[in-house]
């Protein structure tokens, strides 16, 4: 069964993640940061991944601690979901539009964690969050789910708009690359190993 339940729990954090890699896009979230809440739903139904996420930080200060380690904890929720990556397809890759906003996702699950993050978009907030701390929740993510991330953003002017892509683009990119492919027999690497 690829599925798991991951927590952190710091000073400035609560967190826990459960996660089925082979679900249905069923989702419970509750992170205390609505506009995040609906990006990381958007996530789970496209990449048919059940994610449930309950989330408390010191939001009263700033968003930075808790979209960090909301990263951390998902990255490590999916690297142990992964288990030995025995039969992956490994690669992922998708570009999703949202009205005027156009997002493209590459993943690797090389197990050299990289992320390419071209994302400018408009200077702004939505209710106080920095659109600024959207990298580094994807950075947290990377170096923990050990994985080589691209996240290009071709063009958009609506800030909802361009991260709705974003993230709809990295749910139906994780599908792909976490997903079972048959004719694969153990590790997809000529190196043995991932």
């Amino acid at each position: 069964m690829r599925k798991t339940r991951t927590e952190r729990k710091t000073k400035e954090t609560d967190i826990s993640i459960s996660i089925n890699l082979d679900g249905k896009g069923s989702h419970k979230i509750n992170t205390s940061i609505p506009f995040l809440d609906h990006m990381l739903s958007l996530l789970s139904f496209h990449s048919h991944i059940d994610l449930e996420i309950n989330a408390r930080g010191d939001i009263e200060i700033d968003y930075h601690h808790l979209m960090e380690d909301l990263g951390i904890v998902f990255g490590e929720a999916i690297k142990k979901a992964l288990g030995d990556k025995s039969g992956i397809r490994r690669y992922g890759a998708a570009t999703i539009p949202m009205d005027e906003s156009l997002a493209q996702v590459v993943i690797d699950f090389s197990g050299r964690p990289y992320l390419v993050y071209k994302v400018k978009p408009p200077k702004g907030s939505l209710r106080g969050l920095e659109f600024s701390l959207f990298e580094d929740f994807f950075r947290a993510l990377t170096s923990h789910a050990m994985m080589n991330l691209h996240i290009v953003v071709h063009y958009g002017r609506d800030l909802h708009h361009i991260f709705e892509a974003i993230f709809k683009a990295f749910g139906r990119a994780l599908r792909e690359a976490a997903s079972k492919d048959p004719s694969m027999k153990g590790l997809p690497s000529t190196k043995g190993r991932l």
